[in-house]
């Protein structure tokens, strides 16, 4: 049997690998394909791509967009969606500039109540790549301010606390819009998270079934075996692709691995398949 792995970060957006590094893993960890998903960002994608046929590891292109849904913040994948559409292209660059303005408040928030933190000291641990809330819970830890990246973001970048700030994001209804114009899937990620009444679940995979939905995340390395079984039951009751996947983030999440999630995720190849099909079809 081989395995797959359709939910990557690198070091972009906030894994800690970089798209060269992995696939390299990927290819140590006996993995045939992966996704690479990063947050609102793209700019990864050529080098993994090239580095996967230098390696033998196939990589489709991906994007994890944020959206918002009743006032919550719901994930949407799209995988492999066409990442030189210029439309596509046009349409990030506003989101990424939504990012921007959102760290600048959450910078001048931090700084308020006394942190000495400064856009610099984000920009080292960044580089080139796009600022995320895993960059200012790594500045908090190293300053001292928290005991762990976790601490981070329990006690200060997450929402209700001092340092967090709500970001302009996008309608589930526009993200899937967007990642099929790109000719891509759009798929719900991770939607046990969401912590959702189930009828409250329902109603939402039902609502973006009717704007588009293609598949939704039925492999995930925090699902218990009930959870995995009930995400599967709606993928066959509205009729959509069953994907899976690590969420890997390198060292930012410390007990995810590639592939395997906590050490018992497998999703087998045969699911890619399937998607391709439909891929094919549109």
């Amino acid at each position: 049997m081989q395995y797959i792995d359709l939910h990557v970060h690198s070091n972009v957006s906030d894994g800690t690998l970089s798209p060269k590094e992995l696939v390299h893993y990927a290819k140590q960890k006996g993995l045939r394909a992966f996704a690479l998903t990063d947050h609102d960002i793209i700019d990864g994608i050529d080098e993994a791509v090239n580095e996967g046929r230098e390696w033998g590891v196939e990589v489709i292109p991906g994007i994890e967009f944020a959206a918002e849904y009743k006032d919550r913040e719901i994930h949407i994948l799209g995988l492999f969606i066409d990442y030189k559409n210029p439309h596509f292209i046009q349409k990030l660059d506003w989101i990424q500039n939504a990012r921007v303005r959102r760290n600048e408040k959450m910078l001048q928030k931090l700084n308020d109540i006394g942190m000495d933190i400064t856009l610099e000291d984000l920009q080292q641990r960044a580089g080139k790549d796009l600022i995320t809330r895993a960059h200012f819970g790594k500045v908090l830890f190293e300053k001292g301010y928290t005991k762990n990246l976790e601490d981070a973001f329990r006690l200060y970048l997450s929402p209700g606390g001092p340092g967090y700030v709500k970001r302009d994001i996008l309608s589930p209804k526009d993200c899937i819009k967007l990642i099929h114009e790109a000719n891509g899937l759009a798929i719900l990620a991770h939607p046990t998270l969401y912590h959702l009444p189930d009828d409250e679940l329902n109603h939402l995979v039902q609502s973006l079934r009717e704007d588009g939905l293609d598949g939704i995340e039925a492999i995930y390395s925090l699902y218990s075996k009930e959870q995995e079984n009930q995400i599967r039951s709606l993928a066959h009751r509205f009729n959509l692709l069953i994907t899976g996947g690590s969420d890997f983030h390198g060292t930012n999440k410390k007990n995810i691995d590639m592939g395997v999630g906590k050490g018992n995720l497998k999703i087998p190849y045969d699911i890619l398949e399937e998607m391709k099909k439909k891929v094919r079809q549109k």
